[in-house]
């Protein structure tokens, strides 16, 4: 008898719990009748949930005078009661909730997006530079952008010294470089030796001083389409800072790590060598670090910069930057003091102006350019030994460096202005120079043999 008691109470439960459950069944569509595929449709308060088809139809159970949540990116979402209904259609309408962009996953804290036909990523150069330490703008936009890359090399001939950059792993010479909407000259080095970009020049961003910078926009999806074949894999316009009255400053250093733990007193390298975390097997000269016991430390980075504008009449302005950028190398050598492999020494000097002067109420003339200065140094392949080798001053092998002067200039002038027909007319010209000279220190003329010079 109890045992029928207890069955009759489950299938009385059973019943109650069925009884409190419906099917909601419907289609999904857009404000002019598109199904809409993979729409979320969800029990509001629970995790039961499902999605539409391609023809835009769903069906799911839920509980009595439950709420049906429907979502979907773009759209705005919509909130509908099941109670005493069986059948439920929606029509979402686009929705205006995506004035802001906020990436997760991504290197970049935010990009916002504009009122363009196409996305374009707006990046704060201050705002990321604050954030992330970086000091050159390869570096900036391999942080905040995610289709952008541009490594360091080492053992790359002129890699060392200008780093190419790419977007969405295209070459460095399919992205289209502007400065404040004008092109950019490219820069003197054509990349060889199977580093990225092989047989491609890029532009030097790294020549333009990232605390001139005002932002820098992105455009990739389309960017052929409106500047032609050299914009293949996407266009970077960066725009110079334009504020007057405000002077700022920034100043910023790091250094890197090694871990090594190592008493370099003991290591000797005789007389054209020394064993040290800024170069090892070095020239006479010996320009690095001093041996000693705390070498922990390389890769050092310090950068000093300052931005000052100044009104000219009511719309006009000038705006200068100076920027002074200094790096060490990096040293990942293992323990041969013969082997030098990391990044290359930077010292450099930028400067950048950002000028326009109305002429008239429609009518101003506009300027802006800048110099780059930089000595490098980087490491070559070493060389071990053999026929090539003078045993006299080299008895160990050696390692030559690859240094080098560039000299970077870009100067843009032109007026612009706006015609009673709302047309508007801006006439310009553009020059730019890149100089890339190459110098070898540390190394040797086997030919000339115990005489050989060793720069």
């Amino acid at each position: 008898m109890k045992r029928t008691y207890y069955l009759s109470l489950l299938l009385f439960l059973n019943l109650t719990l069925l009884l409190a459950q419906q099917n909601i069944s419907g289609v999904v569509q857009d404000t002019e009748g598109a199904p809409l595929v993979g729409v979320n449709i969800v029990e509001k308060g629970t995790t039961n949930g499902t999605t539409t088809d391609f023809d835009g139809n769903y069906i799911i159970t839920v509980a009595d005078n439950a709420t049906l949540v429907f979502s979907y990116i773009g759209f705005a979402t919509v909130e509908e009661a099941t109670a005493g209904r069986t059948s439920i259609n929606v029509a979402l309408a686009e929705g205006v909730q995506l004035d802001e962009i906020m990436l997760v996953g991504s290197r970049s804290p935010k990009r916002t997006a504009t009122d363009t036909a196409v996305p374009v990523d707006v990046i704060d150069v201050a705002e990321v530079a604050t954030q992330s330490g970086r000091i050159e703008v390869n570096e900036l936009l391999q942080y905040a952008a995610p289709s952008f890359n541009a490594n360091k090399q080492s053992g790359s001939d002129g890699a060392d010294h200008i780093d190419p950059a790419t977007l969405r792993g295209l070459g460095p010479d399919q992205t289209l470089v502007l400065i404040n909407g004008k092109r950019r000259h490219q820069s003197s080095l054509i990349n060889i030796f199977g580093t990225r970009g092989r047989g491609n020049t890029g532009t030097d961003l790294n020549a333009i001083p990232s605390a001139s910078i005002k932002r820098i926009e992105i455009l990739r999806d389309g960017a052929s389409a409106q500047y032609g074949s050299d914009a293949i894999a996407g266009v970077i316009n960066i725009v110079l800072k334009d504020r007057t009255d405000e002077v700022s400053g920034f100043v910023s250093y790091g250094a890197y790590n090694t871990n090594a733990d190592v008493d370099t007193s003991d290591f000797q390298a005789d007389d054209y060598g020394v064993w040290n975390t800024d170069g090892f097997r070095l020239d006479t000269e010996r320009d690095g670090n001093q041996i000693g016991d705390d070498q922990n430390f390389d890769g050092g980075s310090l950068k000093a910069a300052i931005n000052y504008g100044v009104g000219i009449g009511e719309r006009g302005y000038a705006n200068f930057t100076a920027e002074y950028v200094s790096k060490n190398k990096t040293l990942r050598p293992a323990f041969d003091f013969r082997k030098g492999f990391g990044e290359a020494a930077i010292d450099g000097f930028n400067f950048m102006a950002n000028v326009a002067i109305p002429v008239s109420d429609d009518t101003e003339f506009y300027a802006f350019g800048g110099r780059n200065y930089r000595d490098t140094d980087a490491f070559a392949f070493t060389r071990n030994g053999g026929a090539r080798v003078i045993p006299s001053i080299y008895p160990d092998g050696f390692t030559p460096r690859i240094t080098s002067n560039i000299t970077d200039n870009a100067v843009t002038a032109g007026f612009r202005t706006e015609l009673p027909s709302e047309w508007k007319v801006d006439i310009s010209n553009s020059y730019g120079k890149n100089n890339f000279h190459y110098f070898i220190k540390g190394t040797l003329n086997a030919s000339l043999e115990d005489v050989s010079p060793t720069d």
